[in-house]
């Protein structure tokens, strides 16, 4: 995939945090976050899945290990993070793909995919950047599929978003409310937009969404 090249702010935050990205987020308990949303997801043998804004690949290639017949795409702006998450496939002995590029400029046909993940990246966009991706991901999923979306859910004005700031600031992460999430995938025209869960975590508050494309 060749694209064009623009800002885009690291997995970790800063280039020079992204060998602690893998080990601190497992630290800090994300492989069950992941599980819960591939558990919501539903897959099913032959899905053809998609994750944005994939960082190391490590949702990516959980994916592959606990359902090998799904097809897995995996894309990301940085290639440093991509480097990382083929060799993570490599070493796990898995067939997945991963290619450079950016949330609201996919380079994917319409109605590729069944499945779309995005996992702790939305708050990397900007607010410009975060209903055109978006509207993206509703333009490459087919008919009846779904956007399956775990984040921050907002920089909680109390001061109790624990970790959540250590790799980014204050201002990406107060506009990231569950409620204006779920009315940006509405306005992208998804046919159900909902949270369906919430956690609180040591390093802050995580929300699960789902939206779902008209069938």
């Amino acid at each position: 995939m060749i694209t064009s090249q623009k800002e885009y702010l690291p997995a970790a935050g800063h280039d020079l945090f992204l060998p602690l990205y893998d080990p601190l987020t497992k630290l800090l308990g994300m492989d069950s976050a992941r599980r819960a949303l591939l558990d919501q997801a539903a897959l099913r043998p032959a899905h053809a899945v998609l994750d944005v804004g994939c960082g190391t690949g490590t949702l990516a290639v959980l994916i592959k290990q606990l359902h090998p017949t799904v097809q897995v795409i995996g894309v990301d702006p940085d290639p440093r993070a991509l480097a990382r998450a083929r060799r993570k496939a490599t070493r796990a002995g898995l067939q997945l793909r991963f290619d450079q590029g950016y949330g609201d400029a996919l380079g994917y046909p319409n109605a590729r995919f069944d499945r779309v993940f995005s996992s702790m990246m939305f708050h990397h966009l900007s607010r410009d950047e975060q209903p055109r991706m978006l509207r993206e991901i509703r333009r490459v999923l087919k008919p009846g599929g779904r956007l399956e979306l775990l984040d921050f859910a907002g920089a909680e004005s109390q001061g109790h978003g624990g970790l959540s700031g250590l790799f980014h600031s204050h201002h990406r992460l107060a506009g990231n409310s569950p409620e204006r999430i779920v009315a940006l995938m509405a306005a992208a025209d998804f046919a159900s937009a909902t949270m369906t869960r919430a956690q609180r975590r040591f390093f802050g508050r995580l929300a699960f969404f789902q939206a779902v494309v008209p069938a």
